[in-house]
């Protein structure tokens, strides 16, 4: 007898067709669904839709954002707009509502060109919000991505709100976003009779909380103006902890345009308060420092007018300086603490003693301390000795606010 192979063959074909095809289908299902659950991706609290849509529907709703106020790729108020929140304001702090504006420039208050949802300003003639400005929002949000150092002004615009949604009796949500130096504290915290716009907080330079934990320590510790209390509520990112290196996906500000001058900030940024040009007007802002009559002329850079710098210090002048760009950010995220060397070894070059110094300084230090500990030539060793007391007191407080796991050794990096 004579069997043909061909059925038998072709039933195997068919079936391997189908487990291929049921393979393909899982795999496409496992997918789709990976952004959302993947163990270890950072949620920020703005990716979560589904924990504070919900909470909005049907209030007329305020918002404080500017360019960072992302849910993936999509602006926080677009989200809002597509999911049927009313949003009726929006209000922008420093730099504005796009993130493009000059530091310390005043903003003016305008309607948002795409949206057509009216924007106040928080960083121009008034700094925090006018009782007419809240008028008719049931529901104020905050989502701004900040880098963590007591003299970034975005934590100064959330004080203000804070305390104008406790006058208003407005709820306030906070929809928490890492703090890419949220792995260390250090610097001297500040003196209450140095308070500004640049430091408003008895806290140290880096402080090493969240806008969330942060917020919750303003409300805790009776901050705001007149023993007010905020009705404030925080939502917290998932998978991430103070021992994370967080990238961060989009420029919190025209000058900080890389990580690598996100670390340098708390260390290079006291320059700011100093006869020096921090590389403003250049491509490096924060990575380079320099004066026209620096004696070392091994380096020097040109400030210019440009985007986010239109009047930048010693504007078309070459100065000579310190260049910096050759620390890696794997480098940079060994330094745990601020560098002092640099100001102290650029203050010695210079040779100008108090005229080094401009009254911007104490500001960003916090009280007029650490700029007369450098005139009188006390050592790095003797000026953070100055700073522990303040330093350990801060801690045990920062203690009761954290949301997140504290840092440890072991310090991973999680790229958004």
């Amino acid at each position: 007898m004579s069997y043909s192979t061909e059925g038998p063959h072709m039933i195997l074909s068919i079936m391997k067709v189908v487990i291929l095809i049921q393979l393909a289908a899982m795999l496409i299902q496992s997918c789709s669904a990976q952004p959302a659950q993947t163990p270890g991706i950072i949620q920020t609290g703005a990716d979560q839709t589904g924990l504070y849509l919900p909470l909005l529907k049907g209030k007329q709703v305020g918002l404080v954002a500017n360019h960072t106020s992302l849910v993936g790729y999509t602006h926080l108020a677009d989200t809002m707009l597509r999911s049927g929140i009313n949003l009726t304001r929006i209000f922008a702090p420093e730099h504005g509502f796009r993130g493009d504006a000059d530091a310390g420039a005043e903003i003016g208050d305008a309607v948002d060109r795409k949206t057509g949802v009216p924007v106040i300003s928080l960083y121009g003639s008034k700094k925090k919000p006018a009782p007419e400005d809240l008028s008719g929002i049931d529901f104020m949000v905050f989502d701004l991505q900040d880098v963590g150092v007591r003299f970034y002004t975005y934590i100064s615009s959330l004080h203000y709100v804070m305390e104008a949604c406790a006058a208003g009796h407005i709820p306030l949500l906070v929809l928490d976003r890492p703090n890419p130096l949220g792995h260390y504290v250090d610097g001297p915290v500040l003196d209450p009779a140095y308070r500004s716009f640049v430091g408003m907080h008895p806290i140290p330079v880096v402080y090493g909380m969240t806008v969330g934990e942060l917020a919750l320590m303003i409300n805790g510790e009776g901050w705001l103006a007149e023993g007010l209390k905020c009705d404030l509520r925080v939502i917290p990112c998932s998978h991430y902890n103070h021992s994370t290196f967080y990238q961060l996906p989009v420029n919190p500000s025209p000058n900080l345009n890389t990580m690598e001058a996100v670390y340098l900030y708390p260390s290079m940024c006291f320059f700011e308060g100093t006869v020096m040009s921090l590389g403003r007007g250049t491509a490096f802002p924060f990575r380079i420092a320099g004066h026209p009559d620096y004696p070392v002329r091994t380096f020097s850079f040109v400030p210019v007018a440009n985007a986010g710098n239109k009047d930048p210090k010693w504007k078309d002048k070459t100065c000579y300086g310190i260049d910096l760009r050759s620390l890696s950010v794997d480098q940079l995220q060994q330094m745990k603490t601020l560098e002092l060397d640099w100001l102290f070894d650029v203050y010695k070059t210079m040779g100008l003693r108090e005229a080094f110094f401009t009254d911007y300084f104490d500001r960003l230090a916090g009280s007029g301390e650490l700029r007369k500990q450098i005139i009188s030539g006390l050592s790095e060793e003797q000026i953070r000795k100055s700073w522990q007391n303040g330093l350990d007191r801060f801690k045990t407080i920062r203690k009761k606010y954290l949301l997140y796991s504290d840092f440890t050794a072991d310090i991973h990096t999680i790229n958004n």
